[in-house]
């Protein structure tokens, strides 16, 4: 297990540092001037706030400072919200990603997890067909989508629910539901194969021709094994709903740290960009240990090598 867990950190490093590296030459490619705003700046005041920010050096002089400041721990100033710390925005902004990329997460799991199952243990039946169409459409229809139709049919009708906003309790609901689909449909369809495979196994046949109910059957020698492939799917995914929640953080109006990102990117904000695509690399790195961790304790052949 330690062996496993040196490699993935030993992974997660050189893979954030390849990541972080092409977004630093990248984001400093693309046109525009990160100090533009609505009233003229002169070329006096561009000059000045270029050499606060360290911007008038050399491009390879600015990278080697930037990972000299990271190791510091300092992320830098964020060039658009001046007077701010980027490691100040992301530790005030991501507690609400967290909080809506867990509930979405359980929410996946809760609905995608026992629709794949079902479609297993109905193969090839209406409830089959009528369960891959759910997960297909979840699939298929975005987030963007999703949101906006959420918005007019549910917080319409329900006046305690909010078209947007993070003031109550309820606001984290629509947005919950709106990531969750997606998740939900591959967690289904994962299971449904994972299901299918151990359904048809030797020992399986044998619990069933000696009499063994099938609920047992399911919860004790065939949800375990069958589940592995999703398991393997929650790690990624669980990052992937934190950091591409942006668009549906915009939507509904959620303090996380989607508006950051997107703030970053309109305005050039090299420092918040950089800042966020670094702390999106180590939490999917953690992300992945975690899952092959998980792996690990569900299958004792992989314990034991």
């Amino acid at each position: 297990m330690l062996k496993t867990i040196l490699s993935r950190v030993t992974q997660t490093i050189i893979v954030v540092f390849l990541l972080v590296t092409f977004v630093f030459f990248a984001v400093r490619a693309i046109p525009g001037n990160p100090f533009a705003s609505d009233k003229a700046t002169s070329p006096e005041e561009q000059a000045a706030l270029e050499a606060y920010y360290g911007l008038d050096k050399p491009l390879v002089v600015q990278y080697f400072n930037y990972w000299k400041n990271v190791a510091q721990g300092d992320f830098g100033d964020s060039l658009a919200m001046k007077g701010r710390k980027v490691s100040t925005l992301i530790s005030e902004s991501f507690p609400v990603s967290l909080k809506l990329g867990l509930l979405s997460l359980f929410l996946g799991m809760g609905i995608g997890i026992p629709l794949g199952i079902i479609a297993a243990l109905f193969h090839n039946k209406w409830q089959d067909y009528l369960a891959m169409v759910i997960a297909m459409a979840g699939i298929c229809i975005v987030a963007f989508v999703l949101g906006p139709i959420f918005q007019l049919s549910i917080s319409r009708p329900l006046t305690w629910l909010n078209v947007a906003g993070w003031n109550r309790t309820s606001d984290i609901l629509l947005p919950a539901i709106t990531l969750c689909f997606g998740v939900a449909a591959y967690l289904a369809r994962l299971t449904r194969g994972g299901m299918l495979d151990v359904l048809s196994q030797d020992y399986i046949r044998t619990a069933k021709a000696k009499g063994v109910p099938t609920l047992q059957i399911i919860t004790k020698h065939a949800l375990r094994p069958a589940l592995m492939p999703a398991v393997t799917f929650l790690g990624p995914a669980f990052a992937a709903i934190i950091t591409g929640s942006f668009v549906v953080e915009n939507i509904f109006l959620v303090p996380g740290m989607g508006q950051h990102f997107v703030l970053g990117v309109t305005s050039n904000d090299y420092n918040l960009v950089l800042g966020l695509v670094l702390f999106y690399g180590i939490l999917m790195g953690i992300a992945n240990l975690l899952s092959d961790l998980a792996l690990i304790f569900m299958d004792p052949k992989l314990r034991n090598s």
